[in-house]
Formats: C-alpha cells, sequence, structure tokens
C-alpha cells in the first residue's frame, strides 16, 4: 500500500512537473514566435501617399535655388516634417555656384528617436535644376525643370517614411537628410574646368563638413535619386560598391527576399558623382545610392534626364511603392 502510494504520488509529481514544464516550453516557444513576429512586422509602404508628395513639390514649379519656387517648397517641407519628426533641423548656408553666383541653400534635417546611439540617415536632394541643358530641344537649355523624377521622387519617398515613423516607431534612431543645391552644376553648354565635378552636390558637401549635430555619426547612409520613373531598374553603383559594399549588398538582398529582383538588378551599374560621395569622402559615413541606370540612354541615366519632360506625368506610383517598401523593410529590420 505504501509502495503503491508513493508510486502514485511520484506520478503525480511528475505529471504536475511535466505539464509545468510544458507550460514553459510553449510560453517560451510562444514568445519565441512573438518576436520573430515583431521582426517582421513591417509597415506597408503607400506608393499613392507618396506620389502625392512628389506632386506637392512640383506644384511649386522648378525649385531653383534663389527663386520664390525654392522657398515656398522649403517651407513646405519643413512644415511637413515637422509634423510627422521629433526635430526638425534648417541647416542654412551659402555657397558659389559654378557661375559665382551665390546661393541660399537649405539642408532640411528631420529625426526621430534621438534617444537612440544606432542610427541611420536617409537622404534625398529637393532643389531642382535650373536648365534642361539635355533637352531635344536646344532652346530649352536655360530654361528650369520640374526635377519631379530628379529629386521630388526620393523626398516624397522619405515623407511618406516619416509619416509611417509617426504611428510605428522603428527600434533605431533614423535622420531623414534632405540637401539643398545639389543640382546647380555646370552645364553642358558652359566652358567645363578641372574643377567642374565640385559644381556639383554643394549641400550635401556643406553637410558632411558641417553637420547638424556636433559628432554627428551613423551607421550608414542611403540616398535615393531618381526613383520614381515607370519601370526603374537599380544597379550596384559602383562608389557604393566602393565606400559601403556590405550595405548594397544589404539592400539588394531584401529587395530580392520582398520579390523586386527586376527593380534591384544584382549588376554593377556606373559611378555616379553624387552627393553619396560626398558623404563618403568628408564625413566618413558609409552611404550608398539608389539610382536608376539606363545603359541604353546616352548618358546611362532616366530618359528625361535634365529635360523639361521631368515632370509629374513621367512619376510611377509603383515605382515609388516598390524603393520606398525596399528601405522600410531596412530601417524596420534593423535592432
Amino acid at each position: 500500500m505504501k509502495k503503491y502510494t508513493f508510486f502514485f504520488l511520484m506520478m503525480v509529481i511528475f505529471a504536475f512537473s511535466s505539464c509545468e514544464n510544458g507550460k514553459k516550453a510553449q510560453k517560451k516557444t510562444n514568445q519565441i514566435q512573438q518576436s520573430d513576429a515583431l521582426e517582421v512586422q513591417v509597415p506597408i509602404f503607400n506608393g499613392d501617399s507618396a506620389y502625392v508628395y512628389v506632386a506637392a513639390q512640383t506644384d511649386f514649379g522648378p525649385r531653383v535655388p534663389n527663386t520664390e519656387a525654392h522657398t515656398k517648397a522649403g517651407e513646405y517641407l519643413i512644415n511637413k516634417l515637422a509634423q510627422y519628426a521629433d526635430t526638425v533641423v534648417v541647416q542654412e548656408f551659402q555657397s558659389r555656384a559654378y557661375d559665382a553666383t551665390l546661393l541660399n541653400g537649405k539642408n532640411i534635417i528631420a529625426s526621430f528617436n534621438l534617444d537612440k546611439e544606432k542610427r541611420i540617415f536617409l537622404s534625398s536632394h529637393w532643389d531642382s535644376r535650373p536648365y534642361a541643358d539635355h533637352d531635344p530641344d536646344e532652346a530649352n537649355y536655360h530654361t528650369p525643370i520640374d526635377g519631379a523624377n530628379d529629386g521630388a521622387s526620393g523626398v516624397g519617398i522619405l515623407i511618406e517614411m516619416a509619416r509611417q515613423m509617426q504611428i510605428q516607431k522603428p527600434e533605431i534612431g533614423v535622420d531623414i537628410v534632405l540637401f539643398d543645391l545639389e543640382d546647380y552644376g555646370t552645364p553642358e553648354f558652359a566652358s567645363r574646368t578641372s574643377n567642374s565635378e565640385e559644381t556639383w552636390a554643394l549641400g550635401s558637401q556643406y553637410w558632411s563638413l558641417n553637420p547638424h549635430l556636433i559628432d554627428y555619426n551613423a551607421q550608414y547612409g542611403i540616398l535615393l535619386d531618381m526613383v520614381g520613373a515607370k519601370d526603374a531598374v537599380f544597379y550596384m553603383e559602383d562608389f557604393s560598391m566602393l565606400y559601403a559594399p556590405h550595405i548594397v549588398k544589404k539592400v539588394w538582398k531584401i529587395a530580392a527576399t520582398a520579390g523586386y529582383g527586376d527593380y534591384f538588378v544584382l549588376e554593377k551599374g556606373f559611378s555616379v558623382l553624387d552627393d553619396h560621395y560626398f558623404v563618403n569622402r568628408d564625413a566618413n559615413i558609409p552611404t550608398i545610392d539608389i539610382i536608376q541606370y539606363d545603359p541604353d540612354s546616352p548618358y546611362g541615366f532616366y530618359e528625361h534626364w535634365h529635360t523639361l519632360k521631368d515632370n509629374i506625368g513621367n512619376i510611377d506610383k509603383e515605382t515609388l511603392k516598390v524603393v520606398g517598401q525596399v528601405i522600410t523593410e531596412v530601417i524596420y529590420r534593423e535592432r
């Protein structure tokens, strides 16, 4: 009788222990599943919303520095980002254009999760070119362009990202940097000098040497330029591969996993002297450039690059969605 009672008690204890261990194991499994769910809980990027932000910029007209349209567009961007970001800093500066014109510039920086030490910065340029110097009609060479794709597309994507980050904060700190005075470089019809390349990307040159915060640093940066054309293809740009190959591979892998391999092609493109070049060189922040490459184009760029046809009519919502979703995936998967 005693032996049976002891055996019975042992069985009860064993069963209870097994049940408790099972509950703990199930609880742990549920926690892991919840953790996995959190890791993939990435907001759905809204291409329609990004398109609205692109159109809002072009509605001001060409955003050429020292013009009323440029001033009003800048105010719009500052106010819009202030609705979503934790802070917005406006970095005012002056720089000389290729022809010695004194340009008044504003770099606009919107920040999220200021308490986070790990930071990533996302950027695009918000000004537009004063010259349609690649237009098929030479009579248009001195006419400013809307810059719907060349500038406004990247900015539109970043504003939509800012809206998403207000709704659902990422796990890291994020800074959106809108560079000014990017597209006032030496035109094709002007005499070119040995320093002509330095006449481009004046805003990023200034920010790279004079960041908006003392000792500002980021793990890496992503530049968006000409990211809104229909059926755009993005190759792995050379300077990006030189300075930040690990970031290029990270982004292109995420794009492929998301089913966007037709847009983000695993092939090298060509070298583009864009804002990211100066950030890499002068700020020493590994930065990549997502920029449309067209090997069939005479210049390798978007077919309407620096022409009057770079307007809102040639912006594609699906391309905006694809690029925006890839960058959103990148940001929200960081820990």
